[in-house]
């Protein structure tokens, strides 16, 4: 077995919030810097800038775990990973047609832009991705699944955004593959105010805005290979494979 480390949410130049220096050639080279294994892609609502990242990637002997952070209409964070382009265009889908057509406001949000691997603008998105989509939890972890995703509600701890401060709760019936805990927390402290979860497997995430907090903390994978299904098999504590979060 391999130890692999992983920081699996970070934003692109896609999401309006994040910086204008994430750019995937910038992200890429910081994230070999922090000497990260696996770097999930996760802008707010889209999927668009994965493909870039992949493509850059790919020669830098970094795996990129492809996906987005969905808002749910309870303004519920969560993290959704595919494993071929093909679901995840299929998910694209999904999350245009829930996205409501609310106008970016560049000024107050920021940009919000597709590139390609040499960073040349392709697309720019007019409606606003930090918008909650018009479909619940339970709807979306359904969707996620339907294409063989990972469904990771995100950093659970924070007050705003996640699971609890939206819900009060984790419900038992989501089928939840790992729940996210953010960089400002350790993992024990969390579970002695959360011990209903403890059975759960946890990640944690620099849910990196800005190029200098990707790898501010990581999720070490115990596997035999960088892969989707290995990824999984660890996340379940499968043949022998583990995940392994700062206690």
């Amino acid at each position: 077995m391999n130890l692999y480390k992983a920081d699996l949410h970070t934003h692109t130049v896609l999401s309006p919030c994040g910086d204008l220096d994430m750019s995937p050639v910038n992200i890429v080279r910081r994230a070999k810097e922090k000497r990260i294994d696996i770097l999930g892609i996760t802008d707010h609502n889209s999927t668009k800038n994965c493909k870039a990242l992949n493509d850059i990637a790919e020669n830098n002997d970094l795996m990129i775990l492809k996906g987005a952070e969905v808002t749910t209409k309870e303004e519920v964070h969560c993290l959704a990973f595919f494993e071929n382009d093909d679901e995840l265009s299929e998910f694209q889908k999904y999350l245009d047609n829930h996205l409501p057509e609310i106008e970016n406001d560049i000024n107050k949000f920021g940009y919000q832009v597709v590139v390609d691997r040499d960073e040349n603008i392709i697309e720019q998105e007019n409606w606003l991705l930090i918008s909650a989509l018009n479909a619940n939890i339970n709807q979306i972890e359904k969707k996620i699944h339907e294409l063989k995703g990972l469904f990771i509600p995100a950093h659970i701890d924070k007050m705003r955004y996640s699971i609890l401060s939206q819900l009060g709760f984790v419900p038992s019936d989501l089928r939840i593959d790992a729940l996210e805990i953010s960089k400002f927390v350790k993992k024990n402290e969390f579970l002695k105010q959360n011990q209903y979860l403890a059975d759960y497997c946890f990640i944690q995430s620099s849910d990196a805005h800005y190029i200098e907090n990707i790898g501010d903390t990581a999720t070490y994978f115990q596997m035999k290979e960088k892969s989707f299904s290995e990824i999984r098999y660890a996340l379940k504590s499968e043949k022998g494979r583990k995940v392994i979060v700062d206690e």
